[in-house]
């Protein structure tokens, strides 16, 4: 049998499939008109039978099968009218809904706002962020934007590219180059690298006469004494040290009184305080021991990934509850020691290089306009050879972000920095007098 191909377009098809092809098209065609092209062929069938008394009975039969279909297709277009009316008719409104629903979410957060400010004034309180400013600010995809920064920070960056890179980030946020253990830019192949460089050995000389040293290179945002369960976050805005560092589980001492509890000595001659440092973008990344100490636990609060930049500080009241943190507990010479290393937007992870089960910054699942609960935490017992000295390099934040120091000193322990002082791993933090 001989098989005949015609052209079409650039490929070869059988005249045979081409007339099926054809014969589809024309039942489709069909159909989309409104006819019955089986119904059709069924008739032609039946006509070329020879008919019989009991075929005749059956033709009315198919004339009402005709008709009930016929009755059918209009009560469907019917139907379809109307559902396309009132399709249209919700497409209209919900396009109402969605054009005007977020200027009547700004209005209100608008007269929030003044209420909230208006109550502040009125009552001489600082002026904080009231409950629903503090929902659709943590309903903000921060812990989204902070992972997909901390892999943006991971790729590669050319050769080429990375004086211009580091130069612009050098230049807008006043990184020193010249205390970086490699000064070329050439040398950092990311981000990351360029963040958490490190330093020439000697640029942070150690001060031995203070009882304590600044952990990190960055800005004092407060200090000072931790009394009646409260630490001052700025001025007029504190939160509670118990939600800070969690129940005190390492002793039986329970009387009810947490500062009490806290304390390793007892006999009225130390008091808590308390120094939080902030690190900018543009600071050393990484942080260090500012004293001796023996670190006995470590609690991870998986929180927020909220904004610690001063101004946000400010204005969110415990912001540092808020957000996530890893907390090292422990004691050295003058009692009760901790250490806090508290995460931030775009932190991709705080890296602790003798934990290496410490897993910051992961995927949570959205939470809108709800706080992560505060009291829930990872906690496990440190070796007891474990121990820091003065000084030593504890581990690196790969963006800015925030050091908690809550400890127990003498009476006489007296802070010889200032709100806002600028200062440096090693400086002295305070003095025994």
């Amino acid at each position: 049998m001989v098989s005949y191909f015609v052209p079409r377009g650039r490929f070869l098809i059988k005249a045979s499939s081409l007339r099926q092809s054809a014969h589809f098209k024309q039942v489709q065609q069909q159909q989309e008109n409104g006819k019955w092209p089986m119904l059709r062929h069924f008739r032609q069938t039946f006509s070329t039978k020879s008919t019989t008394p009991s075929d005749t009975k059956k033709q009315p039969n198919i004339k009402s099968v005709v008709q009930s279909n016929n009755t059918l297709s209009k009560t469907g277009n019917k139907y379809n009218k109307q559902r396309l009316v009132s399709h249209s008719a919700w497409t209209k409104w919900t396009g109402f809904l969605l054009r005007w629903t977020p200027v009547g979410i700004c209005l209100f957060g608008v007269i929030d706002w003044q209420l909230h400010k208006q109550k502040s004034e009125r009552e001489s309180l600082p002026r904080t962020a009231s409950s629903f400013q503090s929902k659709v600010y943590c309903s903000l995809p921060l812990r989204i934007i902070s992972r997909c920064w901390g892999w943006l920070a991971a790729c590669y960056v050319p050769v080429s590219l990375r004086p211009y890179i580091y130069g612009w980030y050098s230049n807008a946020f006043g990184v020193n180059m010249e205390e970086a253990l490699y000064p070329d830019y050439k040398y950092y192949n990311s981000l990351a690298a360029f963040f958490t460089r490190p330093l020439r050995e000697g640029v942070r000389p150690i001060d031995n006469r203070a009882a304590i040293v600044s952990p990190a290179d960055g800005r004092v945002l407060h200090f000072g004494s931790a009394q009646n369960k409260l630490i001052e976050e700025v001025k007029g805005v504190n939160y509670s040290v118990s939600s800070f560092l969690g129940p005190v589980t390492w002793h039986k001492r329970l009387n009810g009184n947490f500062e009490e509890e806290l304390k390793e000595i007892n006999d009225g001659s130390t008091e808590l305080f308390q120094c939080v440092i902030y690190l900018a973008p543009g600071d050393y990344h990484r942080f260090h021991s500012p004293a001796e100490w023996q670190p006995k636990l470590r609690r991870h609060f998986v929180g927020e990934l909220l904004s610690v930049n001063p101004r946000i500080v400010n204005w969110l009241p415990d912001l540092f509850c808020l957000n996530e943190r890893a907390v090292y507990m422990g004691k050295w010479e003058h009692g009760f020691f901790s250490y806090a290393a508290v995460g931030a937007t775009n932190v991709g992870s705080v890296q602790i290089y003798m934990d290496d089960d410490l897993k910051t910054n992961r995927w949570m699942g959205l939470q809108l306009g709800a706080h992560k609960d505060r009291h829930i935490y990872d906690e496990i017992e440190l070796s007891n050879k474990t121990h820091f000295g003065r000084g030593e390099m504890l581990g690196q934040f790969n963006m800015g972000s925030t050091i908690v120091l809550l400890f127990e000193a003498p009476k006489n322990f007296k802070f010889t920095i200032k709100t806002g002082q600028k200062v440096k791993v090693g400086e002295s933090l305070g003095v025994l007098e």
